[in-house]
């Protein structure tokens, strides 16, 4: 079936706090505590497919002051030798460095030395949130917002809009507004509403 592209942004700007960990858990518990300085270790890589949540983690470690480097994948020889010299220094000097790319280290054909150190340091596979782990975070997010949320309302909004949380996060945000205008409940009904009365902005 064909999903509605709802063209909604999130409020909020993206935190370790805000974070929909999922089967990520130990990633996140790893880089708050790298973010407080009580990590065993401080070298942190992260990897996974679109919709995994890397760009969120990446993001709110910018935020927080935390060195970052993505998509090491991609990087030219001498970028590479660059960042091994990051590394090291950083290493020896207590740093702490969060890098990030399209799969585990050594198998992106990096440098041999690049791909052994960032190897060296935490090394987590995110995973997307599955069905079941959307519908409960919808269900949350709705019960900290005092909204009673159907569970066909939770299944239209999976089938048919964009499945990433933020998307899905935004379109329950707006649904709540849009229940307090009208004074009604939430229902299939509005949400096709809502979702109607986007598209034709």
């Amino acid at each position: 079936m064909k999903q509605l592209l709802l063209d909604i942004k999130p409020a909020s700007p993206p935190t370790l706090q805000n974070f929909m960990a999922g089967r990520n858990a130990e990633a996140v518990a790893s880089l708050n505590a790298a973010a407080n300085n009580t990590a065993q270790s401080k070298f942190i890589y992260l990897w996974g497919e679109t919709g995994s949540g890397k760009s969120h983690l990446l993001s709110a470690c910018k935020a927080i002051s935390m060195r970052v480097v993505d998509d090491v994948h991609l990087l030219d020889n001498d970028a590479q030798i660059d960042l091994f010299n990051t590394y090291n220094q950083l290493k020896e000097n207590g740093g702490t460095l969060i890098t990030a790319g399209l799969h585990a280290p050594t198998q992106m054909g990096l440098r041999d030395d690049l791909a052994t150190r960032l190897a060296w340091g935490l090394v987590y596979q995110l995973h997307p949130l599955n069905d079941a782990e959307k519908a409960l975070a919808l269900q949350n997010h709705a019960a900290e917002r005092g909204i009673r949320l159907p569970t066909e309302v939770v299944d239209y909004c999976l089938r048919y809009l964009r499945r990433d949380l933020s998307t899905l996060m935004a379109t329950l945000d707006a649904l709540d507004e849009w229940s307090l205008t009208t004074k009604k409940p939430v229902t299939v009904p509005m949400l096709r509403q809502l979702l109607q009365l986007n598209l034709e902005v």
